[in-house]
């Protein structure tokens, strides 16, 4: 529903796409990871059980061009046809480089219109922020509108995520908006908490705008501000986190860890996160090996 009738008939027979949303909607755990966009990158986790991957964009250069192609390379055509779904098997979201308060909603929209599932939006710290971010991955509609806010202010130019999705126009519509706000929609709003204003405004932000599927902390940078870099264990960080954590379930919302490892991951289940991002690991146990039995450790 985006201004214009929607076509049930068309809509009717495409399960769901976002295989992240799907295993939250489902009160599952959802795993994830970082990955650079580069083909590369894409390659090594397309075939991997990851329910999302999101493409690291606020750390390394905005190149729309290298997200389209490694967006491409995540699909697999064999896993397509198995599947009998247009349903990607990793679903790709991206993280893109302006803070909260820079509101550049275009990097969303340009992220939204290549076909990615979710944004997501680093350094939230206050209502307003929240707001942008939401109504940024969101198409205008009348007023008087079901769901109406946040307020869409997503520019019409779909033809590239028409495409990628494996749908008509229409069912694109259908279907682009923001969950848990529209139970049909595909996209997920996942929005940083990095600060300590943002944690004093979590309760406000959750309360006051609808469409937010997902906090994620951003534990380094929180660090940072707390006088513990990267200090994860310390007591301030980890209390910090806590009442994030405490903040997101009173409200219901998914909350997120961006470092988990074989070590934590256990802890951090147990913690209740949902929404949990890995870092893509790479392996040297031949080359250290080799070098062992060389004599070159």
């Amino acid at each position: 529903m985006l201004g214009s009738p929607r076509d049930d008939t068309e809509m009717s027979g495409i399960p769901r796409l976002n295989g992240v949303i799907r295993a939250l909607e489902q009160g599952q755990a959802a795993f994830c990871t970082f990955v650079q966009a580069e083909v590369e990158a894409a390659l090594g986790v397309a075939s991997s059980s990851y329910d999302g991957i999101v493409f690291e964009m606020e750390h390394n250069p905005w190149d729309v061009r290298a997200l389209r192609d490694s967006m491409q390379y995540l699909l697999n055509r064999a896993q397509i046809v198995r599947a009998v779904s247009l349903a990607p098997a990793v679903t790709p979201m991206v993280r893109i480089p302006p803070n909260g308060d820079e509101k550049n909603q275009w990097f969303a929209k340009q992220a939204l219109d290549l076909g990615a599932y979710g944004i997501v939006w680093p350094h939230i710290s206050t209502v307003d922020q929240a707001y942008n971010a939401v109504a940024a991955c969101r198409y205008p509609r009348l007023r008087s509108a079901a769901l109406y806010e946040p307020a869409g202010i997503r520019g019409d130019g779909p033809a590239g995520a028409v495409r990628y999705w494996g749908v008509t126009q229409q069912q694109y519509y259908g279907r682009a908006d923001v969950w848990p706000l529209n139970p049909e929609g595909e996209i997920l709003v996942i929005l940083m908490i990095e600060d300590t204003q943002g944690i004093t405004n979590l309760s406000d932000i959750l309360k006051s705008v609808p469409g937010v599927g997902a906090i994620l902390i951003g534990e380094g940078d929180l660090s940072q501000e707390l006088g513990y870099p990267r200090q994860y264990d310390h007591p301030s960080v980890k209390e910090a986190m806590a009442r994030v954590v405490a903040t997101c379930k009173q409200h219901h919302i998914p909350v997120g860890h961006p470092h988990v490892d074989s070590s934590n991951v256990e802890r951090i289940l147990g913690e209740g996160y949902r929404f949990l991002v890995a870092a893509p690991t790479r392996s040297f146990a031949a080359l250290e090996k080799g070098r062992q039995l060389a004599g070159r450790s």
